[in-house]
């Protein structure tokens, strides 16, 4: 392996220190009397020792890295809540505004693995915080694109992508070095909370202060002034606890640094990992389609129920339902994340099996009423609700 394989790996966080060796009170492996019954899971007082990071500390990060989740998904969707009134400022047709969703999950693929990789070798939090001032300045930048000008707004779409890879890909690794266990799942939950909430926000967000301002291009200002208090929270509040010391103080093999190319043969052997990618990519397909167009699909079904006048060239493209939508995706969202956790935990007692089966359930389950609710759209507004 090469220097730049192993050396950065396990790089310290700033101020704090590796923590101390086996044998110290309170750790796994200790002489001392541990407070723990599970001798491969530290106490709360061992993880302090380890990360250098109090309790409330670490609960204050996560709320942080889920405060900034939640803007990721706000900015995201903001788009898609005014895709109709973008559409008419550019006058384009559904095949072109596509590609604004198309070209941000091109960049956000293509470099979620160049920011991980620089995620396992260098300061997280200061690619966490570049990433996030680089899309705020670039989705500020959008609103102020000309009509003349749509290949820009493609441009920075993308751009976007780039400062979002650097982010999500890199904040569940910061919590997995800050717990253990249960109550690293529980808090992992929590972060992903952020992304039904989040998506419901860029709605709501972008119908509302369209509405209040009377032009869509406000609503790609309200993120950009959100993502620099983001910046001041992650210099001022998180501190990167030390990489895998968590997993070097236990009871269990401890981590050795490998090549990028090793890491990617060892996932390309594991059938887990390959059929949860596959299944997670037709999720996202589908998702990911559906949050673009629901509300610009829901206001033309509208207007061929007679219920809505159509957007007129020049006028602003009033509906309710990008706020309806987003009223729905937060509080669905909230249900089906808390509901599958809880499942998956219950059941786990009986059948190890617990998450993909509670998985694969909730997606047949949903197959149906997706299609009913595309069915219904042609007879009733409030049926597809």
């Amino acid at each position: 392996m090469s220097g730049s394989d192993t050396a950065p790996f396990l790089s310290q966080a700033d101020d704090t220190d590796d923590g101390p060796a086996p044998g110290t009170p309170g750790l796994p492996g200790s002489l001392g009397n541990s407070k723990s019954e599970d001798p491969e899971v530290p106490d709360r007082e061992g993880l302090q020792r380890i990360t250098g990071l109090s309790p409330g500390r670490s609960a204050l990060i996560v709320a942080v890295l889920c405060y900034i989740n939640l803007l990721n998904y706000m900015d995201r969707f903001t788009v898609a809540g005014v895709l109709p009134d973008i559409e008419q400022f550019f006058n384009i047709g559904d095949s072109s505004s596509g590609l604004i969703q198309t070209v941000f999950i091109s960049s956000y693929m293509v470099l979620a693995p160049v920011f991980g990789y620089l995620g396992d070798r260098y300061n997280r939090k200061y690619l966490m915080c570049g990433g996030i001032a680089f899309w705020s300045l670039v989705t500020l930048g959008s609103s102020f694109i000309p009509r003349e000008r749509f290949w820009l707004l493609l441009l920075t779409r993308g751009l976007v992508g780039v400062g979002e890879a650097s982010y999500s890909t890199i904040a569940p690794t910061l919590i997995a070095d800050l717990f253990v266990a249960d109550q690293r799942s529980r808090m992992l939950s929590v972060f992903y909370f952020a992304i039904p909430v989040g998506s419901g926000l860029g709605y709501i967000a972008g119908s509302k202060v369209k509405d209040v301002a009377g032009d869509w291009h406000w609503a790609l200002r309200v993120t950009p002034g959100l993502g620099v208090v983001a910046v001041l929270l992650l210099f001022l509040v998180v501190r990167e606890p030390p990489r895998g010391a968590v997993e070097r103080h236990s009871d269990s093999p401890p981590l050795n640094p490998t090549s990028w190319w090793a890491d990617l043969r060892a996932l390309a052997r594991n059938p887990s990992f390959i059929l949860s990618s596959l299944g997670f990519t037709a999720v996202a397909f589908v998702t990911g389609s559906l949050a673009l167009w629901a509300p610009a699909f829901l206001l033309r079904s509208r207007v061929v129920l007679g219920e809505t006048p159509p957007c007129l060239p020049g006028d602003s493209c009033s509906s309710s339902d990008s706020l309806i939508f987003g009223l729905i995706t937060c509080l669905t969202g909230v249900l089906g994340v808390g509901l599958g956790v809880e499942t998956s935990r219950r059941l786990r007692r009986s059948n190890p099996r617990a998450d993909p089966l509670v998985c694969a359930a909730g997606l047949l389950g949903s197959a149906p009423f997706l299609f009913l609710s595309l069915a219904c759209a042609r007879g009733s507004i409030v049926a597809t609700y």
